[in-house]
């Protein structure tokens, strides 16, 4: 089942199930995280039902309680800091193969806790802040949590999964060189209005079947950037659900980042975004998430490298 949070013709936001190219109002709940915490074999669908491309699609849960971003592929590790020469840090391109990796990254699942006020959905703009020229997307999956739960053993993780979206974690790549060389984490790299889409919808755990198993891909003006598979998560999904709910407890509606797939980044390719350029973001069994970048003053992509500090 794929479940979305729109605005009707008429301008209501309403939550829906998505059926061809149609969507169908679910009756009886207020939003997504009631529809979550009903739980989807007590919903009722109405009768009204719509077509997808006469409605606004919203991020599946416009303010989720919670989001926390892993780091979960290592490829992604090594190609984005084999390449931090383009940010001045170093002369020249390290090979991947090389780069030194802390062991505390393969002992846990490490992440980042992100902003759940800058969540937007399909077709939003992304209004990329003035401070930062450099235009970055990064190729997720977000897992959505929807049976809360306290030291959840990984054996039985999975059974807390509602269900899968599309995350794009939006990076103002320049900022964020800077800001990361006082060692406490992103900060206005990533918290910016509208810097984290999710959608276009949901799609329920029982749909998906293998979650370590899916095909992503991001295209930027129709053009391929980024090809890769859930399959080379070094932490899966069941570990990043483990982890998180270690002496702390979760609730239905959280997002899980899976982290950026490898090469699913500008950074790792050296090549980036600018003004009104529309990425796509796919996954298998999911679904296409799009949004158009809004920067009128990075009408050009600036030549690499560049010096930030």
């Amino acid at each position: 089942m794929k479940l979305a949070t729109f605005v009707t013709p008429e301008g209501a936001q309403r939550v829906g199930v998505v059926e061809g190219d149609r969507i169908r109002e679910v009756a009886d709940v207020a939003d997504m995280l009631s529809l979550i915490e009903v739980g989807i074999q007590k919903i009722k669908t109405g009768k009204a039902t719509h077509d997808l491309k006469a409605v606004r699609l919203l991020a599946p849960i416009p303010r989720p309680p919670r989001i926390r971003d892993f780091l979960c592929f290592e490829l992604h590790v090594r190609q984005s800091r084999a390449n931090r020469y383009l940010f001045g840090i170093g002369t020249e391109r390290v090979d991947p193969a090389k780069v030194e990796i802390a062991k505390v990254w393969y002992e846990r699942p490490i992440y980042y806790k992100g902003n759940t006020f800058s969540v937007v959905g399909h077709d939003a703009e992304v209004h990329w802040p003035s401070y930062s020229r450099i235009i970055d997307y990064e190729l997720e999956i977000g897992l959505v949590i929807g049976r809360g739960g306290k030291n959840v053993a990984k054996t039985n993780a999975l059974n807390h999964v509602f269900g899968y979206t599309v995350f794009n974690d939006f990076s103002a790549r320049d900022e964020q060189f800077v800001e990361m060389q006082g060692t406490l984490g992103p900060a206005k790299g990533k918290d910016f209005d509208t810097g984290n889409a999710f959608g276009p919808w949901i799609t329920t755990a029982d749909e998906i079947g293998d979650p370590q198993n899916l095909r992503m891909m991001a295209r930027v003006n129709g053009e391929t950037w980024s090809d890769g598979n859930s399959r080379d998560m070094k932490h899966s999904f069941a570990d990043v659900v483990a982890y998180s709910s270690l002496e702390e407890t979760l609730y239905p509606g959280e997002i899980l980042g899976s982290g950026t797939v490898g090469g699913g980044c500008g950074n790792e390719q050296g090549r980036f975004m600018k003004h009104g350029d529309v990425i796509e973001l796919e996954v298998g069994g999911i679904g296409v998430l799009r949004n158009r970048i809004v920067a009128p003053h990075v009408r050009e992509v600036p030549r690499l490298p560049i010096k930030v500090l």
